[in-house]
């Protein structure tokens, strides 16, 4: 594509995939035919190709997987994915899988026949006043999607989900409902007897991951060890020592899980929000420092992320998709060190 090239893009387009593909520049969008004949032709230089397009109205990780199995199932179409807003982690799902997208953020990121597109979005998205937003899988609603996908062949009734969460079943029918609409669960059954299962676990932890951010309170300390693994045998042996509920987790547990790197900054707890933290770093004969620090501590007024912590050795640890999601979040190899995780431990 040249720069000059005019992009057109004709067919049956929903009048808000029209104004998010005419806001692009150097496109025009334009309506033509009907729903029962869903051809879209992109053209530039006089040159056609025949378009997939899909139109969502917001895109997290959950929709990006939905959208790369829809082109899996149609090889040799390109598919073109129109949202008004999309989140950073639908639009790398969808870039290592090759669907194109356009966003009503500004985001363009398009790489087909005759036509390659990046443009990086700086707008916010518009939304109507009559928009809800869906039940965020942070906190309890995260503790729910742990639990499936900690198993998820099992068929899922709202009281079952309730009482392996420990959550309410007004929350867990919410989780479940919006799972639902997301495509990663199927529906079985009707009445008392309405059961689900989940479909699609990788976009189920894609979506859980995205959104699992904690608001936690944070506690610096240094801790005397000579290496990383004696740093974190020390510190379980104290904690356990007074009882003290807590999870290692971060590039702390995938040291011990799935070593990828020897190095690691510092050691990442989660601790019960219940205990102090003046009386845990005496516990740990610690010294609380701003800088120089190897060890974090993390508390949450839920004390969701020590859910399903699972004790190894001497060790206790936060459940391997807690681990995957937190390691996403370290500034230093942490999305790296998660990949290596996922591939090795968790497997999908």
């Amino acid at each position: 594509m040249k720069k000059d090239d005019p992009v057109k893009i004709e067919g049956p387009l929903k009048a808000d995939a029209l104004r998010i593909l005419q806001g692009v520049p150097g496109f025009t969008a334009v309506r033509s035919g009907s729903l029962t004949q869903p051809d879209v032709t992109l053209t530039v230089a006089d040159r056609e190709t025949r378009l997939l397009v899909e139109f969502k109205s917001r895109a997290n990780a959950a929709t990006a997987w939905q959208m790369v199995h829809i082109a899996r199932s149609h090889p040799g179409i390109p598919l073109l994915l129109v949202a008004n807003e999309s989140t950073a982690e639908a639009r790398e799902i969808l870039r290592e899988h090759g669907v194109a997208l356009v966003d009503g953020m500004g985001n363009a990121d398009i790489s087909l026949p005759g036509l390659l597109v990046a443009i990086d979005g700086t707008r916010t998205p518009t939304r109507t006043p009559t928009e809800h937003p869906p039940t965020r899988l942070r906190g309890k609603a995260g503790v729910a999607a742990q639990a499936l996908l900690l198993e998820p062949e099992r068929e899922w009734g709202v009281q079952e989900l309730a009482e392996r969460s420990r959550i309410s079943t007004a929350l867990a029918h919410r989780v479940l409902t919006r799972l639902e609409r997301e495509g990663v669960m199927e529906v079985g059954g009707a009445g008392p007897s309405r059961v689900r299962r989940v479909t699609d676990r990788a976009a189920l932890l894609d979506l859980w991951a995205e959104e699992a951010v904690e608001r936690s309170a944070r506690t610096t300390v240094f801790v005397l060890a000579p290496n990383p693994r004696q740093l974190i045998t020390t510190i379980a042996q104290r904690l356990d020592q007074s009882s003290t509920p807590y999870a290692v987790t971060g590039g702390a547990a995938a040291l011990f899980m799935a070593p990828f790197v020897t190095a690691v900054p510092a050691a990442t707890i989660w601790l019960t929000s219940a205990e102090p933290p003046r009386v845990v770093v005496e516990t740990l004969h610690a010294r609380r420092v701003d800088e120089g620090y190897n060890v974090i501590l993390l508390q949450e007024k839920n004390d969701s992320p020590l859910a399903f912590s699972e004790q190894r050795g001497e060790i206790r640890f936060a459940n391997r998709f807690r681990v995957y999601a937190d390691l996403l979040r370290e500034s230093q190899r942490g999305r790296e060190q998660a990949e290596h995780l996922r591939a090795e431990v968790i497997g999908f």
